[in-house]
């Protein structure tokens, strides 16, 4: 399927209803009404079948989306047809947490390598990706052809480690230093602030006290 350009919040409500579709597919269902996989996504059935208008025309009025067919066109869109190989650059707390997750498989990512500038010590706490040190990063990207990374480095390193993966070829980065990173196009970086999060929530739970109070 030729790729199209989406906006970048129609993109996360896809990754949201392929989730919702391989559910309803684990469960047997065949068909799936543009209300229910709405409801099942959190959305208005008027934002999920405009989102699928991005990449084609699904569904027949009366007897909804085929579960299948539109799960695998979402995967082929999102790129996704394929177990797509990740590498992770720092492998401190955050990191090996991550690297013990079980999860990215699932969803079509496999962490394939970590590097660090200690690999012994991320080694001695018991991951099973390989773990390599960080100056080998650029050759093991370009030789492998990986496109995708996760950096968990000291923010004041995350501009350097990121101007090296994306020279060796790294085109999405998922960026949980606390530095916004600067990039050249096509390249694209999600910024995931765990404490900007935290704030966030924090906000709406202390208006949420003071609008209690006053009442």
């Amino acid at each position: 399927m030729e790729r199209i350009e989406i906006p970048k919040k129609a993109i996360y409500r896809l990754s949201i209803y392929q989730r919702c579709l391989s559910k309803l597919q684990e469960n047997g269902m065949e068909t799936v009404s543009s209300s229910a996989l709405a409801g099942a996504a959190g959305v208005k059935p008027a934002q999920l079948r405009k989102d699928l208008t991005y990449f084609g025309q699904f569904g027949t009025r009366g007897l909804g989306y085929s579960v299948e067919e539109l799960r695998d066109a979402i995967r082929d869109v999102l790129g996704r047809e394929h177990l797509q190989p990740v590498v992770m650059v720092g492998a401190g707390n955050l990191g090996v947490a991550l690297l013990r997750y079980r999860g990215f498989e699932k969803e079509g990512f496999e962490v394939v390598a970590a590097f660090d500038t200690e690999p012994e010590a991320v080694i001695a706490r018991g991951v099973s990706v390989p773990v390599h040190r960080h100056d080998e990063v650029v050759s093991f990207v370009s030789n492998n052809g990986v496109k995708l990374a996760i950096l968990c480095v000291p923010g004041g390193v995350a501009q350097e480690v990121a101007n090296e993966l994306v020279e060796a070829g790294v085109q999405g980065i998922l960026n949980f230093s606390p530095n916004l990173l600067e990039v050249p196009e096509p390249v694209t970086v999600n910024n995931v602030d765990l404490a900007l999060e935290l704030e966030n929530l924090s906000y709406f739970v202390t208006q949420g006290e003071e609008a209690e109070e006053s009442q």
